[in-house]
């Protein structure tokens, strides 16, 4: 029999991508009242994979990556997802949406993202959001997987993904030690 135990908590990782860069500005404390302060930006990364969301956004798209300072329960992703939507909706122009935040968590073991939509992959985790498994952590490097979006794909956010992946260890070290400080 397998004997449940807390899970470990979770880097809280957030995708946004945009036409107008200046919307960053704005934006970024927003996200600030979701996760905490940022630990880790990416530079400007070009959104070209795909043309999906051209109609709706316009394009070229840009996009940046944030890492969240604070660790945060594996099981608030859904809240976390619903209040990314509900910044999203502040910037919504003539019905068109403006920025796409796409908020996740990383383990030392895997990346998800959280998502609305439904796919044999996704898991449900509550409050109509699934839990997209998109990378998994393999021989030292993030693997994709089948379904992996072909911008995670990339070696830019790959990249970016184990700078994120090295910095959680570390405070997740750390907080195990002052936890076990706190608590002999």
């Amino acid at each position: 029999m397998s004997v449940p135990k807390p899970p470990d908590p979770a880097k809280l990782v957030m995708s946004v991508f945009m036409k107008e860069k200046p919307l960053f500005e704005p934006l970024f404390p927003l996200l600030e009242t979701i996760g905490g302060p940022v630990d880790l930006v990416s530079r400007w990364l070009d959104f070209d994979f795909t043309s999906y969301y051209h109609k709706e956004m316009g394009h070229p798209l840009f996009r940046r990556i944030l890492a969240f300072k604070p660790l945060v329960n594996q099981a608030d992703l859904a809240d976390i997802k619903q209040a990314t939507n509900d910044v999203e909706q502040r910037f919504v122009r003539d019905n068109q949406r403006r920025i796409n935040i796409d908020p996740g968590y990383l383990l030392p073991s895997r990346f998800v993202l959280a998502t609305g939509k439904d796919y044999a992959h996704r898991i449900y985790i509550g409050k109509h959001i699934y839990a997209d498994l998109t990378l998994m952590y393999i021989h030292k490097q993030f693997v994709p997987l089948d379904w992996t979006y072909p911008d995670y794909r990339s070696t830019d956010i790959l990249r970016f993904l184990e700078q994120v992946r090295d910095k959680y260890q570390l405070d997740l070290k750390a907080q195990k030690a002052q936890t076990k400080r706190n608590h002999p």
